[in-house]
């Protein structure tokens, strides 16, 4: 097992209608946060929040909350499983219109999106190549 295990995070742009999943380390070093909400780092994201009217009004349509309601949790957090299984379903559609693209007859399995143990909201995940997925990690194992 690696030193560390990354934690998968989910970032939501309403506005923009961005949703995407990015490591600790990518938030860090990549341009993620500016792909996906277009300002140059988290901390900006506050003062988006705060003065950006529009973005607001997206948060608020989307979670259902008033605007003194509104916190960076409800726009990048830690992904859950549920969230992953989002994930898989666009990587197979985007696999599907690729292969469709190309005209391929065989399917190819899906790549692995990030490393093969990740951190979830409910705890550590194990890549599975038989299902091409992420399976909980059972303590004692």
């Amino acid at each position: 097992m690696e030193n560390s295990i990354e934690t998968v995070y989910f970032l939501e742009n309403p506005e923009k209608k961005i949703i995407k999943f990015a490591t600790g380390t990518q938030l860090r070093y990549e341009d993620v946060i500016k792909e996906v909400f277009g300002v140059a780092c988290i901390h900006d994201l506050h003062m988006m929040i705060q003065f950006n009217k529009s973005f607001q009004t997206s948060i608020c349509k989307s979670y259902g909350i008033n605007e003194n309601k509104i916190t960076l949790d409800k726009i990048i957090r830690v992904a859950s499983k549920a969230d992953m299984l989002q994930l898989k379903k666009q990587l197979i559609e985007q696999q599907k219109d690729n292969m469709n693209d190309l005209k391929l007859e065989e399917e190819s399995p899906l790549q692995r999106p990030f490393d093969s143990i990740i951190k979830l909201k409910e705890g550590i995940y194990q890549w599975d190549d038989t299902n091409f997925s992420y399976n909980a990690v059972t303590n004692g194992a």
